[in-house]
């Protein structure tokens, strides 16, 4: 879509008054990038992220790397050339090393020339559907829950979201980032009260997300809408489905003539929302089309890796963000398949359903192009209760993945809310293992509807200094007692460990030591208040390989690669084992390190075999002397790789 912008004054650059937006990519980040924590660009980088969201890659990161080459900034001088040739940077995307900016097309040739500059490339003006918040039929259901949820009771119980709330899970202590049109917030009763923490309008930069001067009528009602589905509250009116959740809001969505986003708007809300610390991000948005006149898309492209809105989800999940995306209303259109975000390895895609969980027609399908299950899951997406913007007390109904996509956000958020020491993969798994198609997940259905309850109820693990934590939420309607783990190595012979009272509603219990990657078969057994006995699950066993976090019922176990494990146990007093997985036959050093950086140990050093190699430390140093008490390192030299951890010697 051609644009009449700017008129620049004293420009070396020959103009014709035609602009359209451009991507100006750079060759480097500057002579002196490094991501030595010592060099002017790591701190840069490191100043600008959040504590809240170095926290959070540290659970996906390697500790000593959570700062990445993609999050040095793009290099302050070559912005400053552009500048002083005239050119008025939009959006600054240091993920791409990229800014964007309109030019003409002399602008570009010339740009296009500069010796910084490694290429040039059009910023795509997406498709935006924005027929899916719609009228529909009045009812009026409200559950018999501590909570009344008026007419926003039925999206939220076929998703088992009411007994989760039940518990006091709302969400708290999450952050969830809300891309949409604009949202009309502060007034409306649903909706002024939640805790916003942030908002950026990224098409006219400020900080007002609502209907400005220069917006369409009605530019902000879809946003509104579904950030009211997510994290509403008004009693006996709507209730979100994360409502104690607090929020980061970014308006991304240029509805002027035809509705479109333009990618670097998306791509520079991710950024901006991870680096402040969002724990979850919900995009209503989905595209595979541009305006006329504009290359379009086509289905190989959703391949998880063209677009640049799916590059920067996927570049937010990479640093332990949950993102989740709708999958797109395409199913009864030519199109038919999921679009864009959709389509990441990562980005879970949400696909739309009746009342009685049948799929809607309209809801998009999978599988992406080079054949991956698609969508992720399933939430209501038909007669779907939310807030409507230009006034204190008005509501409608919507239809489309729009709208069941903040279901399964706010779902996300309770799980983490639930157990946050949870990853993103994690989070990602365990949504898989329990939505209701997960047996037989197929590209109509995906893994099926997503379950609010099953998720929480859903066991997980939790590593904590080399030691590994198993948690167990009971969400039945009578008082767990006697809970009891039942573990197995070879699935015959089964041992039995009590648990231990987490809060009011799981339990937990310390594993014992077992070797990297070996496959642990467990079960739960619990007694009702009747004293009847109770086998979850019923008929099967939970599964996972030790030193992993994913546990398996119904999905295959993952495949692992492993380079540098825990040590086991840890602390220990007279003995501890050390494994690492090579990929091949690698000249490798395994060494141990005191407090102040002393070599005490070499454990290994040779070629390694190809698989896990195991180690044994026994305390004592290379001249046989047993070492102190105290904290020890443990380093890993391969292959060119530096990797380590650290271990407690107790005598």
């Amino acid at each position: 879509m051609k644009k009449f912008i700017f008129l620049f004054i004293l420009i070396p650059f020959t103009l014709s008054l035609a602009q359209d937006k451009y991507f100006i990519y750079f060759t480097d980040k500057g002579p002196d990038a490094s991501l030595q924590k010592t060099s002017l660009s790591y701190k840069e980088a490191f100043k600008k992220i959040s504590p809240r969201a170095l926290e959070r890659r540290e659970k996906v990161m390697n500790k000593n790397s959570v700062i990445t080459f993609e999050d040095l900034p793009v290099y302050k001088n070559y912005i400053s050339e552009l500048i002083s040739q005239g050119i008025k940077i939009e959006n600054k995307l240091d993920w791409f090393n990229a800014v964007s900016a309109y030019l003409t097309n002399d602008m570009k040739g010339e740009v296009e020339k500069l010796p910084f500059v490694q290429k040039v490339e059009p910023v795509k003006i997406l498709k935006f559907s924005d027929d899916e918040v719609k009228e529909s039929r009045l009812r009026k259901i409200a559950g018999a829950d501590e909570l009344n949820y008026g007419n926003s009771y039925a999206q939220l119980q076929l998703s088992d979201v009411p007994v989760v709330h039940s518990e006091g899970i709302t969400g708290d202590g999450i952050i969830i980032g809300v891309l949409d049109t604009g949202f009309d917030w502060k007034e409306h009763d649903a909706l002024k009260n939640i805790n916003v923490l942030a908002e950026y309008d990224f098409v006219f930069h400020d900080s007002v997300t609502a209907n400005q001067s220069n917006d369409v009528p009605g530019q902000d009602s879809h946003g509104t809408f579904v950030f009211s589905v997510i994290g509403g509250y008004k009693d006996s009116v709507l209730i979100g489905a994360a409502y104690g959740a607090s929020f980061i809001l970014a308006k991304t969505e240029d509805t002027r003539s035809e509705t479109h986003i333009e990618e670097d708007n998306y791509a520079a809300a991710l950024e901006w929302m991870e680096n402040m610390g969002v724990d979850v991000t919900s995009s209503s948005l989905g595209y595979n089309q541009f305006d006329p006149g504009n290359f379009s898309y086509t289905y190989e492209d959703m391949n998880g890796k063209t677009t640049i809105v799916t590059k920067a989800a996927e570049l937010a999940f990479q640093r332990g963000v949950v993102t989740i995306t709708a999958a797109g209303n395409e199913g009864n259109k030519p199109w038919y398949y999921i679009i864009a975000p959709a389509d990441g390895f990562k980005t879970m895609a949400v696909g739309a359903v009746y009342e009685d969980n049948t799929l809607a027609s309209f809801s998009s399908r999978g599988p992406t192009y080079d054949g991956r299950i698609k969508p992720d899951v399933l939430a209501m997406g038909v007669d779907v209760y939310g807030a409507s913007r230009n006034g204190s007390n008005l509501y409608t109904y919507g239809n489309g993945t729009s709208a069941a996509t903040p279901i399964a956000g706010g779902i996300a958020a309770l799980l983490l809310s639930a157990y946050p020491h949870l990853t993103n993969e994690q989070v990602r798994n365990i949504f898989h293992e329990t939505s209701d198609n997960s047996e037989f997940p197929d590209n109509d259905r995906g893994y099926g509807l997503v379950s609010a309850a099953k998720a929480i109820s859903f066991p997980n693990l939790q590593e904590l200094n080399g030691n590994y934590i198993l948690n167990k939420a009971f969400l039945d309607s009578f008082t767990v007692s006697d809970v009891q783990l039942h573990y197995s190595t070879d699935n015959v012979n089964f041992e039995d460990m009590n648990m231990d009272t987490r809060n009011a509603y799981s339990f937990k219990v310390q594993l014992p030591s077992f070797y990297t990657l070996q496959q642990v078969d467990f079960y739960f057994t619990y007694k009702d208040q009747a004293g009847n006995s109770h086998r979850d699950p019923e008929d099967k066993n939970y599964k996972f390989q030790y030193g992993d976090l994913f546990i398996s019922l119904n999905l295959a176990l993952r495949s692992v690669n492993y380079t540098l494990s825990h040590n086991y146990p840890n602390p220990f007093n007279s003995t501890t084992a050390i494994d690492f997985v090579s990929e091949g036959n690698f000249p490798a050093e395994l060494s141990i390190y005191d407090a102040l950086g002393r070599k005490v140990k070499t454990l290994f050093k040779g070629t390694t075999r190809k698989g896990i190699n195991h180690s044994v430390w026994n305390g004592k140093t290379d001249s046989g002397n047993e070492v102190a008490s105290g904290m020890y390192i443990y380093m890993l030299n391969i292959n060119g790789s530096l990797y380590s951890k650290k271990m407690i010697y107790l005598k």
